[in-house]
């Protein structure tokens, strides 16, 4: 994993460890991020780990590892700019039988929720977030060797200096322990459209 030096919380979970092997986050109950949209409610107190850049082409990888048990519990990579403006993309669980692997961008504070539907079984994941000016990639591996597009998106407030990382919530009356390896960062591996 690369060492990254400058990495920043916004609310620090109760349990965590960093080594240079890897990162875990033990999630606490109620925490979550979501925006207005569908539900209503707003939710933004999810432990965030991410590093400062202003570097605008650039690809961020990370394998999470995961054993999750109850409805939305989730961890993945994030983009978390303030309360009304990020993204994320994760795995939540939803039963036994699947859960969903999706993503949520939320622009002057509403979120959206793209996903689709996989196993329950499925206990890991890699995703890849490339970055192009204010524009963004999000892909997902299963292992960490061929990626596939789950979506592109653009943050309105999301040109110039940024932070990007990780995190890990549960919505529910849940916790769970979320480790992440294989963290590293180098050159934009989404090519200009032509």
């Amino acid at each position: 994993m690369t060492t990254f030096n400058n990495l920043e919380w916004t609310r620090a979970p109760k349990v965590y460890e960093i080594t240079d092997e890897c990162i875990q986050i033990t999630t606490v109950p109620n925490t979550d991020l979501w925006q207005r949209t569908y539900y209503g409610f707003q939710n933004d107190n999810a432990p965030v780990l991410q590093m400062t850049t202003d570097e605008e082409y650039f690809s961020f990888t990370v394998k999470t590892s995961f054993d999750t048990k109850r409805r939305f519990d989730q961890c993945g990579i994030v983009i978390y700019l303030n309360s009304d403006n990020w993204l994320k993309a994760s795995i939540e669980y939803e039963n036994e039988s699947f859960q969903r692997l999706g993503s949520v961008v939320t622009n002057d504070g509403y979120s959206d929720w793209a996903s689709f539907d996989i196993d329950s079984a499925i206990k890991s994941m890699w995703y890849r977030l490339s970055r192009r000016e204010s524009d963004y990639c999000i892909e997902y591996s299963e292992d960490g060797v061929t990626y596939k597009q789950m979506r592109i998106a653009h943050l309105n407030h999301g040109e110039g200096t940024i932070k990007f990382g990780i995190y890990a919530c549960s919505p529910e009356d849940s916790s769970f322990e979320a480790v992440f390896t294989e963290m590293n960062i180098g050159p934009c591996q989404w090519e200009a459209h032509k």
